[in-house]
């Protein structure tokens, strides 16, 4: 297996829904694999549209990303080694003189018998984001050199190494360096590991394996973090760096 190890450095505010309780919004502490794999154009979505029935603007995680699964490529979520934290208001209400509240709207129609429709995204409120200058890190498994190779994805695009990307609802700029790959080796004869960085629950081979971790619950599956485990992973040092563990198996669980 190659692994590369990225580092992600946000360079303005990053927003991602993780959380809502009431009229606040938070953004866990971390960034999904799935989000960072769109982000890196390995994969193409047709985004979320309001105007599509709800059966149709559902992510489609199985189309885009099983594509990714056949290559033997595939991203860990990125977990955040130095964390700064941006809170804001937002107002997107009506900027007139009069206004009222409807049901589920807000709207400057006086008539009271007007049927105003109802709107589906927030219109005040705070959110807390990931502030800029914060810096994370995920690793990229290459099973066949593909990226060294230069073979096509399922998109039509070659799966290269951006050196800059958007990410979340504001579509913020960050830098991602790329180190060399490392050759990874499969270790397995110890019984107990410890998981390096995030993993996405949904994505392991098998859960039963799992002895301790915590949960971020966010959708579409649990991040996991602090993970010990059973099983063989794979194993590189980085030099002058901490040695990395990494579970074999991993591939994007659309299934």
């Amino acid at each position: 297996m190659h692994i590369y190890v990225a580092d992600l450095h946000l360079w303005e505010h990053t927003y991602f829904a993780s959380r809502e309780i009431g009229s606040y919004y938070e953004t866990e502490p971390l960034i999904g694999n799935y989000a960072l794999t769109y982000a890196l154009g390995w994969c193409k979505g047709k985004g979320v549209q309001y105007h599509l029935a709800k059966e149709d603007n559902r992510p489609q995680y199985a189309d885009d990303l099983a594509p990714l699964n056949k290559l033997g490529i595939y991203l860990t979520p990125a977990g955040f080694d130095k964390l700064r934290l941006a809170l804001t208001r937002f107002n997107g209400q009506i900027d007139s003189y009069y206004f009222r509240f409807a049901q589920n709207a807000i709207t400057d129609i006086h008539d009271l018998t007007a049927k105003v429709s109802a709107v589906n995204y927030p219109q005040s409120g705070r959110i807390r984001m990931l502030g800029l200058d914060s810096t994370a890190r995920f690793y990229l498994l290459d099973r066949d050199e593909r990226i060294v190779a230069g073979e096509r994805l399922g998109t039509g695009d070659s799966p290269t190494l951006p050196p800059y990307i958007r990410l979340g609802k504001f579509m913020s700029k960050a830098r991602v360096r790329w180190s060399k790959p490392y050759q990874a080796r499969v270790e397995d004869n110890k019984p107990i590991f410890a998981a390096s960085g995030l993993l996405n629950g949904a994505d392991l081979p098998d859960t039963s394996a799992l002895l301790t971790f915590s949960t971020y619950n966010i959708h579409p599956a649990p991040i996991l973090r602090d993970v010990q485990m059973r099983g063989q992973f794979w194993q590189f040092t980085p030099p002058g760096e901490k040695q990395i563990c990494l579970p074999t198996g991993l591939r994007y669980g659309v299934g």
